[in-house]
């Protein structure tokens, strides 16, 4: 791989500490989720976070398969959701994700195979791939 990028974060407490970013742009605290035995509070939680990352690249993985196309994407939303659980198999936890996708103006097919095609593509789909179990839903 050619590196073009690398995001460095810094990060103190695990799931009830803070993250900043190399750049200061990101800069958080983090708290562990009720559901998880946590306070809760105002703080984000590596879930959240990575819900963002994988639905903002899907949404621009999904942008670069349309325009290679020639489709006209217009006001595409992703919902990105990523639950933790427990491993059956070991005891431990794992992640799954949804994306929910609103395409305007393209047929629910049509919709549904550029996510596939997306999915492809995107690099936190080729991270996961193999590893957790990824649902692609056009929705209107």
């Amino acid at each position: 791989m050619e590196a073009l990028y690398t995001a460095k974060v810094k990060v103190h407490g695990g799931r009830t500490g803070s993250i900043e970013s190399s750049d200061g742009v990101l800069k958080h605290n983090l708290s562990m989720p009720k559901e998880l035995g946590g306070s809760g509070g105002e703080g984000t939680n590596p879930e959240q976070l990575f819900a963002a990352g994988y639905g903002a690249c899907f949404e621009s993985a999904l942008a670069n398969v349309a325009r290679k196309e020639k489709i006209k994407l217009e006001g595409v939303e992703v919902d990105s959701q990523v639950t933790i659980g427990k491993d059956e198999a070991d005891g431990g936890f794992q992640l799954s994700v949804q994306l929910d996708v609103k395409i305007p103006n393209v047929d629910k097919s049509q919709a549904q195979e550029l996510l596939h095609k997306a999915h492809q593509f995107c690099p936190y789909s080729k991270a996961t791939r193999g590893n957790i179990v990824v649902k692609l839903n056009a929705v209107d």
